[in-house]
């Protein structure tokens, strides 16, 4: 096609917008989502394919002499700038002399973009205002579009998938009815409705290596997985994101809390059993591991498996084979497993609570997920966030501070229960919503600082984590570690 649409990513009404401009085009028109940090290169190269582009909402932030640079270059292409918010003094003398611009006064949420992208083309847009509104203002008569945009910009964040985003435009530009949507974006909706309040939020050095293992990790699709970390960190969340970047994405997921269940009947809920196999028995039904064949088993508090359950795994691990209770046959199943715990389970190994041939067996990749008060810049974004998806807008500085001020002992669980709380009470005063948690949960907050407190008391494990710790901060440099440790490299090998 000659045109191509081009609009930002994160607001619901930039989608709208485009759809808007593509039904004015006849539907003859690309359609992409892009960053304002990647707009200039884009059109330093593939630019150059269409005659005409639509930037619709773009911010012309970020490196502005080299978008002038690139749009000087873009000589045989037509390039219009329609926004409902005004240009920066820079912008107006460097950029705008290179643009169509059409420029109108408003905000986002209320459907100023989508009225600017309406009176540019000459086209009515009555009928596309209620799907740019937000939170509690969206008619409930309106059609699932909403869900439908969300769920493409989810893919983008966390998938890169650009494709959806653009199929959506089209749907809202053409009336498309859901039960008309291509099988792709069902599935996708369908997955937002289920994972979308499962991401991994945060621009920390720890969180950007934590994603970064997990991609690695995504790749191989075979390999066992052991997630590590305290009570609120998000463990199944980083079950999840492995799962959903592997090859197996596709297969099922299943989730399960091995301390929820007694005893007795986790080799019934492992396994599942025949009909017939015991009292009560009147059907099969399938295990686990028979469900989750093809896909991803999540196993959370492993550490607290019972010693004779703990067999029963292992010997599925080993063989790959799991026989129902009351049948006679084996059943061949290939899952990709996943444990997680806030034990230290060589310790329980120590202790003998825990079988150390199944912990080898687990802890082929190791991830940990940092508490939150190692990480504490990324409790503002966190939070703001969820404020954004929950109000369409984001946290005041004095908000964040007031959050930063906190350790956050239950981790982003209790950051979200703090936010919980804040919308149920109609409160945006933070900071007395902190003093009134903060008495809230005095009971459980000792004097002892949070790094003193997760010292082990064993001082062989202790001399471990801080061999750890120093191996690591020196890029896992033997030789630097050892130096700097006074200790052999023979010696730091030892305690790693």
């Amino acid at each position: 096609m000659d045109s191509l649409i081009i609009t930002g990513w994160g607001w619901k009404e930039y989608a709208v917008a485009a759809a808007v401009a593509l039904k004015a085009l006849g539907g003859k028109a690309d359609v992409m989502g892009m960053s304002k940090r990647r707009l200039p290169e884009f059109l330093e190269g593939e630019g150059r394919k269409w005659k005409v582009i639509v930037l619709i909402g773009m911010s012309l932030g970020g490196d502005e002499e080299r978008l002038a640079a690139a749009l000087k270059a873009l000589k045989k292409t037509e390039v219009t700038w329609i926004s409902a918010l005004p240009m920066s003094e820079s912008q107006e003398n460097l950029i705008a002399p290179l643009l169509n611009v059409h420029q109108a006064k408003g905000e986002l949420f209320n459907g100023s973009l989508v009225k600017a992208v309406g009176d540019f083309f000459k086209i009515e847009v009555k009928n596309f205002i209620p799907f740019a509104l937000e939170g509690n203002k969206i008619p409930k008569s309106v059609p699932p579009y909403h869900e439908l945009i969300n769920a493409a910009m989810y893919a983008y964040r966390n998938y890169r998938d650009e494709k959806l985003f653009g199929q959506a435009v089209r749907y809202l530009a053409e009336g498309v009815a859901e039960d008309c949507w291509m099988g792709a974006a069902k599935r996708s909706v369908e997955h937002y409705r289920r994972y979308g309040n499962r991401e991994l939020i945060g621009n920390s050095v720890q969180i950007k290596t934590l994603r970064e293992r997990i991609n690695f990790v995504a790749a191989n699709p075979e390999a066992r997985v052991l997630v590590i970390g305290e009570s609120g960190t998000g463990k199944e969340t980083v079950a999840l994101q492995i799962h959903n970047r592997s090859p197996r994405r596709s297969e099922p997921f299943f989730a399960f809390n091995c301390a929820s269940v007694n005893p007795e009947l986790l080799a019934n809920r492992f396994f599942g059993h025949e009909k017939g196999a015991y009292t009560g028995a009147d059907k099969q039904e399938k295990g686990l591991f028979e469900l989750a064949n093809g896909g991803t088993l999540f196993l959370d508090e492993i550490g607290e498996l019972p010693l004779e359950a703990q067999g029963l795994l292992l010997r599925v691990l080993e063989e790959g084979r799991i026989m129902r209770l009351g049948g006679s046959e084996e059943i061949q199943v290939n899952v990709r497993l996943i444990t997680a715990t806030n034990r230290n389970l060589p310790v329980r190994v120590r202790e003998g609570k825990f079988r150390e041939d199944l912990f080898m067996r687990l802890n082929v990749v190791q991830l940990r997920i940092p508490p939150l008060r190692e990480h504490r810049e990324d409790i503002a974004a966190i939070a703001d966030n969820w404020w954004f998806n929950r109000f369409r807008k984001h946290l005041t500085e004095e908000q964040s501070a007031a959050l930063q001020a906190y350790d956050f002992p239950g981790n982003v669980r209790e950051l979200i229960n703090v936010l919980e709380r804040a919308t149920v009470f109609k409160t945006e005063d933070f900071a007395a919503l902190m003093v009134e948690h903060r008495q809230m949960n005095a009971g459980l907050v000792d004097d002892i600082a949070p790094e003193v407190k997760s010292v082990p008391d064993e001082l062989d494990e202790a001399i471990r984590l801080h061999v750890r710790a120093v191996y690591e901060k020196y890029g896992e440099n033997v030789s630097k570690a050892a130096a700097a440790l006074k200790i052999t490299r023979n010696t730091l090998r030892k305690y790693l």
